[in-house]
């Protein structure tokens, strides 16, 4: 992908004195009274924002934050709690400014944080005249926030259209970079692990991936489905018997190109959906009617194991059983542990499956880490994402 990137701009002296407009991605989550209870997203921003600052800008940063009325400012919609926050771990005062769209005075080597940008009328549907006026802030845009990548909206779509100069941040850089060694020039084999409890979800996931990767592995209640449309019993586990048609479909695709999706030969059975439910071992033929498939077996583990062990990518999205249950972690720790072992580059993104990693410590050996649910998704699905259309575009 060609896109210009920020750390470019900043190494060849452009940026000094300039009006840099980072659009960030800074929705924490927050408790009941207001307080942030986990603050990656403020973390991953720094750098940018630093990078900024050492080149000599003037910096305004945005985020959306929650789900606000656009026109209506409530208190809980603040950034105020960002701010704050953001002053802390960046050790300097972070004003933040509300009602910016006309005008933001800020002076090289300051920073401003510049109110909940989804409270502006028309930034969802990337209204032009908003997009405008937010583009005549800057002298540069940056875009840093790949969780809003896949939507075009006024503060991530527009304004790159109109600012002067568009560019990457150094954190949707990473993420353009990983997707296009991932899926656009893989070293082969190439194998995606697609799980999750729903076929219906993921159902062009699979499609598109169909046509790309060598094989295919699913698991969770989309390998229950698969399984189902094998031939195999899955007693009272969760599937979906409408899309069989459609499981069929994917599994012939691949095996049209000499591919395949592996379907397990053993699983983890329990009577009940508990932590506490015993955990049965069966072979895949011997599910009882009254079962429920909450694992893969250790046999299909190794297996699957194996098969990354010798991939030359992996592209990672949900865990392959209830690993939450400690009865029923074992095949997604198995793989944990293989991707983590495997010499493939690997890319992984999806809320469980960064929950997984994190349980298993396995950050430092995953190749890269995606922060966006949606965006990695669509990506996924074989979607351009807006960012990176008009990133390249602008380019």
């Amino acid at each position: 992908m060609k896109f210009i990137r920020f750390s470019d701009l900043c190494a060849q002296g452009l940026v000094q004195g300039r009006r840099v407009f980072i659009r960030a991605d800074l929705n924490v989550p927050q408790d009941d009274a207001g307080k942030i209870t986990e603050d990656t997203r403020i973390r991953a921003s720094i750098p940018c924002i630093q990078m900024a600052l050492d080149a000599g800008a003037a910096v305004m940063v945005t985020s959306h934050l929650g789900r606000p009325t656009e026109g209506v400012f409530k208190p809980e919609d603040s950034l105020a709690p960002v701010a704050k926050r953001l002053g802390e771990l960046m050790q300097r005062e972070v004003p933040l400014k509300s009602g910016w769209v006309d005008g933001v005075n800020v002076q090289p080597g300051e920073l401003v944080l510049l109110e909940n940008c989804r409270v502006n009328k028309g930034e969802k549907k990337n209204d032009e005249a908003l997009a405008r006026k937010m583009a005549a802030l800057c002298d540069i845009f940056v875009h840093d926030a790949f969780g809003t990548a896949h939507r075009a909206e006024a503060s991530t779509y527009g304004i790159a259209q109109f600012a002067t100069t568009a560019c990457a941040g150094p954190l949707l850089a990473a993420e353009m970079d990983a997707i296009s060694k991932a899926l656009a020039n893989p070293k082969r084999p190439l194998v995606a692990i697609v799980a999750g409890s729903k076929v219906s979800t993921k159902l062009t996931i699979l499609e598109a991936l169909a046509g790309k990767v060598d094989q295919l592995i699913v698991g969770g209640g989309i390998a229950n489905t698969f399984m189902l449309a094998s031939g195999l019993p899955i007693g009272k586990s969760l599937a979906e018997r409408e899309l069989l048609d459609e499981a069929r479909a994917v599994m012939a695709a691949m095996k049209a190109r000499g591919a395949e999706v592996p379907i397990p030969t053993d699983v983890v059975t329990a009577k009940s959906f508990s932590a506490d439910a015993t955990a049965t071992v069966k072979s895949a033929a011997d599910v009882a009617d009254d079962d429920l498939i909450l694992d893969i077996g250790p046999q299909t583990a190794k297996q699957l194991a194996d098969q990354l062990m010798a991939a030359g990518t992996i592209v990672w999205n949900g865990p392959v059983g209830v690993f939450e249950f400690a009865a029923f972690e074992g095949g997604t720790k198995t793989i944990a542990e293989a991707i983590a072992a495997s010499s493939a580059f690997s890319i992984a993104g999806g809320g469980d499956t960064l929950a997984a990693i994190a349980k298993y410590g396995i950050e430092k050996d995953v190749g890269y880490i995606s922060t966006g649910g949606g965006a990695f998704l669509e990506v996924l699905e074989g979607k351009t994402l807006p960012a990176f259309e008009i990133l390249q575009r602008r380019a």
